[in-house]
C-alpha cells in the first residue's frame, strides 16, 4: 500500500508513501481512493489531513507511466485523477494539506482540493503541465484561480514555474508556513479550532461556501437557506445555544 491511514484523536492523517517523490501513478491513485472509502467507514473523525512522507507531499503524476497510456487508458487515467480530487474536496469535514517539499502537478491539485494548506519552508507548489503540452487535469485550472485570482493563476499555469513557501503564503496559496519540525503540531492546533463544533453545521457551512464559487449569487443564497433551515430546526442546536447564552450571561457589561 502506498497510502497509510492513521487516526490521532479525532483527526485522520493520510500519508502518501511512494518514495522518493510520492508520484501519482495508478497504484497511488487507487490507494488514495481505498483510503477515502476506509475513512468513510470510520466514526468520530472530525478533520482530515493529507501529507507526504520522504520529505515531499507529491511531485505529481508519474510521467513514465503517463507516456505509455493510449486509447481507453488515457480516458480512464484522466477520469480517475479528476474524480479523486473531487472526492477529497467533497469530504464533509475540515481538510488540511500539510505540505513539505514538492507539491507539483497532481500533488498540487490534491493540496488545492483541501480547505487549508499549511506548509514548511521547503514547500514548492507548481503546475508544470503546460510546458509539457498538457494542462492541469485534476482541478488546477479551476481551484487555483478561485484561490489566488485569475492573473496569478494564469502566470503559474502558463509558465509552469514553482512557487516557494514565502510566495505561496503571500498570494494566499498557503495559509501558514511553519518550521518543518513543527508541522504536525501546527496542523493539529489549526484543526482544533473546528473539531469541537457540531459536525452537521461544519459540513453545511463547507458545502455552502464551496458552492458560492460555482454558480450565481442567488443560487448560492438559495442553497445557504436550504442548509440553514434544517440545522435551525435540529434538536442538537439547543445544547449549543444554552452554552452560548451562559457564556454571554457571564460576560462583563
Amino acid at each position: 500500500m502506498t497510502v497509510r491511514l492513521e487516526i490521532d484523536q479525532d483527526v485522520a492523517w493520510l500519508y502518501l508513501d511512494r518514495p522518493p517523490l510520492n508520484l501519482f501513478d495508478t497504484g497511488l491513485q487507487l490507494d488514495v481512493e481505498r483510503a477515502l472509502h476506509e475513512l468513510g467507514a470510520q466514526s468520530g473523525i472530525r478533520a482530515v489531513v493529507f501529507t507526504g512522507l520522504h520529505g515531499h507531499f507529491s511531485a505529481g503524476g508519474d510521467v513514465k507511466e503517463m507516456a505509455t497510456l493510449t486509447g481507453e487508458a488515457v480516458a480512464e487515467y484522466a477520469a480517475r485523477i479528476s474524480r479523486l480530487t473531487r472526492e477529497v474536496a467533497a469530504i464533509p469535514l475540515p481538510v488540511v494539506a500539510a505540505v513539505q517539499g514538492y507539491a507539483l502537478g497532481g500533488g498540487c491539485e490534491l493540496a488545492l482540493a483541501a480547505d487549508f494548506r499549511i506548509c514548511t519552508p521547503t514547500a514548492r507548489f507548481g503546475l508544470p503541465e503546460t510546458p509539457l503540452g498538457l494542462i492541469p487535469g485534476a482541478g488546477g485550472t479551476q481551484r487555483l484561480p478561485r484561490l489566488i485570482g485569475s492573473s496569478r493563476a494564469k502566470d503559474i499555469v502558463f509558465s509552469g514555474r514553482q512557487v516557494d513557501a514565502e510566495e505561496a503564503a503571500r498570494i494566499g496559496l498557503a495559509d501558514q508556513v511553519v518550521p518543518t519540525a513543527d508541522l504536525r503540531t501546527a496542523v493539529m492546533r489549526w484543526v482544533s479550532r473546528y473539531t469541537a463544533h457540531p459536525a452537521p453545521a461544519l459540513a453545511a457551512a463547507k458545502q455552502a461556501i464551496d458552492a458560492s464559487s460555482e454558480g450565481p449569487l442567488a443560487q448560492g443564497l438559495d442553497l445557504e437557506h436550504d442548509l440553514f433551515a434544517p440545522l435551525l430546526a435540529a434538536g442538537e442546536r439547543t445544547r449549543h445555544f444554552n452554552s452560548f447564552q451562559k457564556v454571554h450571561a457571564q460576560a462583563p457589561a
